[in-house]
């Protein structure tokens, strides 16, 4: 795991993991030299992405079309989100506010040795290294979630997304795509399905297709329950 290979970063992570992640939007540079998009091939995102993740996303993204490195760099980024379901411990280095120059060099190298040399370009790399040096390393995960969203965008793909209390089986799971794909939910268009696994919904499904959510958690009934006998007394 990365985190094991970047142990004396991980203590001092574990010391004090709250982020320091800023709220304000990032002076976006351009992550590798520009060159001339792929013929048709349009630069400018195909959804609007919100929060400072999908800032990073869509700039990203443009950069990744300039270069004609827009493949090459999805696959170099889902690698990264793989390590993240790897390393539950990584978003807590990558938060640390104790991280040095040389902690936060460290990390990017380890982190371009797991895509495995599909970076082309360098627009990855560049791009964690503005990261980096912008103490944004902690939204990684969250740009590589953003990016791939703008991806599938790209491919006319929606995305569905079913988070349940505890882990769905496979047979559920296509049950669930496949009653959505025959819905007027689906718009016509390619599903991808994302399963999600939390907790704190108690038990149910809360379904998302694109931008509208069907929530059927016992926690959102409860919390219905609860505004109910509020009102009432």
């Amino acid at each position: 795991m990365l985190s094991r290979q970047l142990k004396t970063v991980t203590l001092r992570a574990a010391a004090s993991s709250r982020s320091t992640v800023a709220v304000t939007s990032p002076a976006v540079r351009t992550y590798a030299q520009a060159a001339p998009a792929a013929a048709g091939q349009d630069a400018k995102p195909p959804v609007a992405l919100y929060g400072l993740d999908g800032t990073y996303a869509s700039a990203l993204y443009t950069a990744a079309v300039k270069t004609s490195a827009l493949e090459s760099t999805s696959k170099a980024l889902g690698l990264l989100s793989d390590v993240f379901k790897k390393d539950p411990k990584l978003p807590v280095i990558l938060t640390a506010p104790t991280l040095t120059p040389g902690d936060k060099s460290q990390i990017v190298q380890e982190l371009q040795r797991h895509m495995g040399g599909l970076d082309k370009g360098d627009t990855v790399k560049n791009f964690l290294k503005t990261l980096s040096e912008n103490n944004r390393l902690g939204i990684l995960q969250g740009v590589c979630e953003k990016f791939a969203t703008l991806m599938g965008a790209a491919r006319g793909e929606i995305d569905l997304t079913i988070t349940s209390a505890s882990k769905l089986d496979t047979k559920t799971i296509q049950r669930l795509e496949t009653a959505v794909s025959k819905s007027g939910y689906s718009q016509g268009k390619k599903l991808k399905v994302i399963p999600k696994v939390n907790p704190d919904i108690k038990g149910g499904l809360v379904v998302e297709i694109g931008d509208r959510t069907i929530d059927l958690s016992v926690s959102s009934k409860i919390s219905k329950m609860n505004k109910l006998l509020t009102d009432t007394l």
